[in-house]
């Protein structure tokens, strides 16, 4: 098939920009859904609102977790199958993840709904403003099955070839609850529980137009005919393990965050409320920051595994490099952005408050002080992905939060309070990115050099 071979043959620059942005786009546009909740609760609620609905935000990343499991390892086998030439094997790899993706969805929203209260108290929820998260995310959790779709569906769909579709079915998703969080919250008075009801009108939308496109799909088709096989489940779930263990990494990492501010905001001059809703609006916007480098990592995933599939190493080298010099730059531009606009920024959420914007602009400059190292890490976790390389993936996805920023948050917080748990961030970046780097020269290093009639090299 011409369309299965362009992977194997187009400039790597040109393919990368056709999978990495709309890819990006459609995961900025996910971010955008809680934003604009954020920024609506704000104006209506205050500092408080702020507050309760950040504390909902890990069950949402661990929600994001199980769906990214499914996608991208269920992606991952099919693109490795394709570059193998092997369409019946990723035909079986879709049946197989859609399957999984049904169950996990339906288990994930009935398991919210009974432990929401304990669940939303580990997450840090203080007594102020635990009423009003409950009320916020027990209408959220019945759109999980569809923002589980969305997501997985997102590089399931990336792997046929056609990322442009989730970022318009996403944006269409993303503009419907623009246009309602205002009406329900404001018009029909219903703050916190207009803007969830908001979000899964919007969300329901985006799943229904993702799963629509499974009969759609130009290189693959779903057949009802397979039987479920745990020998293709287990293959999904081990290539999707480390995009699995990355969200949960970003769960644990907010969830302890989350706690430090509660336990030692209360004993600064800004109390836990505005330590909480501060460190929650800097991490919202992190997560626009971060889509452009899962973007970019899920845009470099289909060329990595066709091309190493196909043999042709060449092009993986150059994917690499092209993704690497791309992820700099974004990461510089971040940081300057995060460096001297953080009170701008966190005017558009919450206005009148001067502790607010004062500690969210403290939060700012210290949390994201080597955030210019951010992006190679998230790249090679991918690389290593595609690559058919698990274990090694994990460990550079689970590098930054798990063996780094978590223990060093628990301990110099108790060494310099909030000041500590804030600046654990920079020295993970940094560690992160010196034994991410560290590897994949390694890994270059142990291939053996192409033939020199592998193929032309492509710009």
């Amino acid at each position: 098939m011409a369309q299965e071979n362009v992977l194997g043959t187009e400039k790597v620059g040109r393919l990368l920009l056709q999978f990495s942005v709309p890819t990006a786009m459609a995961l900025i546009v996910n971010s955008l859904y809680n934003m604009v909740d954020q920024i609506f609760i704000g104006r209506a609620v205050g500092v408080d609102g702020v507050a309760a609905t950040n504390v909902a935000f890990p069950l949402f990343i661990l929600t994001a977790a199980i769906a990214l499991l499914i996608g991208d390892g269920c992606a991952a086998n099919i693109s490795l199958a394709l570059g193998r030439k092997e369409k019946e094997q990723a035909e079986k790899f879709l049946f197989n993840g859609l399957y999984l993706l049904f169950f996990g969805a339906l288990s994930i929203c009935f398991a919210g709904l009974a432990f929401l209260k304990p669940l939303l108290l580990f997450f840090g929820a203080s007594a102020a403003v635990l009423e009003i998260s409950m009320a916020y995310t027990n209408i959220l959790l019945w759109s999980i099955p569809f923002s589980m779709a969305t997501m997985a569906m997102t590089a399931i769909i990336r792997a046929d070839g056609n990322p442009r579709y989730m970022m318009k079915t996403m944006l269409l998703g993303a503009v419907i609850n623009l246009i309602l969080d205002p009406i329900f919250i404001f018009k029909l008075d219903m703050g916190v529980k207009g803007a969830a009801l908001a979000t899964i009108i919007g969300q329901f939308v985006s799943g229904g137009l993702a799963l629509a496109y499974i009969r759609k799909l130009k290189h693959i088709r779903y057949r009802g005919d397979f039987v479920l096989e745990k020998s293709y489940m287990g293959k999904i779930l081990k290539l999707g393990f480390p995009s699995f263990c990355t969200q949960t990494a970003t769960a644990a990492t907010q969830i302890v965050l989350y706690n430090l501010m509660r336990k030692y905001g209360q004993f600064s001059p800004y109390g836990s409320e505005i330590t909480l809703s501060g460190y929650g609006i800097m991490t919202k916007l992190y997560q626009i920051a971060h889509a452009m480098f899962v973007g970019l990592a899920a845009g470099t995933q289909p060329i990595h595994g066709f091309n190493f599939g196909a043999g042709k190493r060449s092009r993986v080298r150059q994917t690499y490099r092209i993704a690497f010099v791309t992820s700099m730059v974004i990461s510089f531009v971040w940081f300057g952005i995060f460096r001297w606009g953080g009170a701008a920024l966190a005017g558009v959420f919450v206005q009148d408050e001067p502790l607010f914007l004062e500690f969210t602009q403290y939060c700012f400059r210290s949390y994201m002080l080597a955030f210019f190292l951010y992006g190679p890490p998230q790249i090679t976790s991918s690389f290593f992905q595609a690559l058919g390389k698990p274990m090694k993936a994990l460990f550079v996805a689970l590098a930054r939060q798990v063996l780094f920023l978590i223990p060093l948050a628990l301990l110099l917080s108790g060494q310099r309070g909030l000041e500590g748990a804030l600046l654990a961030a920079p020295a993970a970046d940094t560690l992160a990115f010196v034994m991410a780097m560290a590897m994949v020269i390694y890994e270059f290093r142990s291939w053996k050099r192409p033939e020199g009639n592998e193929e032309p090299r492509c710009k």
